[in-house]
């Protein structure tokens, strides 16, 4: 606006000075000059000038007056748009660094606003994460409990069972409902969850037919005969000068030869062996023909004891049926050491390169097997009557073979039972 002012008042001054000086205004020798005008109106110049030419002179003075005017608007214009160019990249500046400062603020205020929201939810997802698991873990507790309390129940309504059946076996006829009646109440609280433990009592002598012998809650079962069937054991070591083998058995079928554990290498498949002849209970070492042999000890459909030794000082070797000897045998093997790497096996008998090759439908156990064990040593007549017994022979595990330790696999239809 200022700018503006300034020119309007240019223009006013010039057209004042062009209204007032044409007149005695004239150009000589293109120089301005006033016009010198005597008293009696007569000029001093030479040569007075006519009419058009005072009007010539008076348009060249306009003109070179427009042009210098011209000239001074175009220098304060200039000026003016430099000082009006200066401020606006100025005010452009500022409002840069404004705008700049104020877009930084926002996306720090945002990211501070979303940093804040984010672990705000991951707090929220873990606490609901714990507050699940808890949960979990709460409902698979109860249902664990609720699990073991329908095993007891069920072992109790089968223990009742057997009871029943027993003395039912030894009552006769018209005494049952009599007895049934008068142990009503004995039944009823066979169902409960505690029961005091004492003597082995009839029921339990009659359950032991059918549970795992001796508190164990695992068994490992074979339910027919086939070469497919089998179990491999995996020892750390079965370098042997001598051993105790303990396990429980209960066979389903006996033949000529039912193979219960066997040891064996590439060059020798007979390194240990204990199998069945029908009712006797056989145990080789290094070979099928040192042999010890306990005869009528065995009762299919019953949970039965053996345990074997041997050592190769004298080669003395030893056969315990339920913690009992039953048979004895010197001069078997008399300096051999068992070796390693060969294949330990329940249920069939290693006779091949192979661990599958080799097998014989005709040699496979059938039944259940329980508490096998391998010592590097030969175990004292009492260990070995604790072994057969209910107390203690759940807790006595092998150093080279320990039961619910040492690595089983089982192939075919062969596998683990719990109780």
């Amino acid at each position: 606006m200022a700018v503006f002012t300034k020119i309007l008042w240019i223009l006013l001054n010039l057209s004042y000075i062009v209204a007032n000086d044409y007149e005695d205004v004239q150009v000589i020798n293109g120089m301005e000059n006033k016009i010198s005008v005597l008293p009696d109106g007569s000029c001093k110049c030479q040569k007075e000038l006519s009419k058009w030419d005072k009007l010539f002179v008076m348009l060249e003075n306009a003109q070179m007056k427009q042009n210098i005017l011209q000239q001074s608007i175009h220098e304060v214009c200039k000026v003016e748009f430099q000082r009006i160019q200066s401020e606006m990249l100025q005010v452009t500046t500022n409002i840069a660094d404004t705008t700049t400062k104020a877009i930084d603020n926002a996306i720090l205020h945002i990211t501070a606003h979303t940093d804040k929201k984010l672990s705000y939810n991951i707090e929220e997802f873990s606490k609901s994460k714990l507050e699940n698991e808890s949960e979990q873990k709460n409902t698979l507790q109860q249902l664990l409990s609720v699990t073991q309390d329908l095993s007891n129940r069920l072992r109790k309504l089968e223990t009742t069972w057997q009871k029943i059946t027993f003395m039912k076996d030894q009552s006769s006829s018209q005494d049952i409902n009599k007895t049934v009646s008068i142990n009503l109440e004995t039944i009823l609280n066979s169902f409960e969850l505690y029961q005091p433990r004492g003597e082995v009592t009839v029921s339990e002598k009659c359950s032991a037919k059918h549970m795992v012998p001796s508190d164990y809650d695992m068994a490992l079962i074979f339910p027919m005969r086939s070469k497919k069937i089998f179990a491999s054991v995996h020892p750390d070591n079965m370098i042997l000068s001598s051993f105790t083998a303990s396990i429980w058995v209960k066979v389903t079928d006996l033949m000529e030869k039912t193979i219960v554990f066997s040891y064996g290498t590439k060059r020798n498949p007979f390194e240990i062996q204990l199998y069945f002849n029908h009712t006797s209970a056989l145990l080789s070492v290094h070979n099928n023909t040192s042999l010890v042999i306990a005869e009528n000890v065995v009762s299919p459909g019953h949970w039965v004891h053996f345990c074997g030794t041997w050592n190769n000082e004298d080669g003395n070797a030893t056969l315990w049926v339920n913690g009992k000897l039953a048979a004895g045998s010197s001069g078997l093997a008399v300096g051999y050491v068992i070796p390693d790497r060969g294949i330990l096996q329940l249920g069939q008998e290693k006779n091949g390169c192979c661990i599958r090759n080799g097998f014989d439908q005709n040699l496979a156990f059938s039944g259940k097997l329980t508490g096998f064990n391998i010592w590097d040593r030969i175990l004292s007549e009492h260990e070995i009557q604790n072994l057969a017994s209910q107390e203690y022979s759940h807790s006595m595990r092998g150093n080279v073979v320990g039961w619910s330790v040492t690595e089983i696999l089982v192939y075919g239809g062969a596998e683990f039972i719990y109780y």
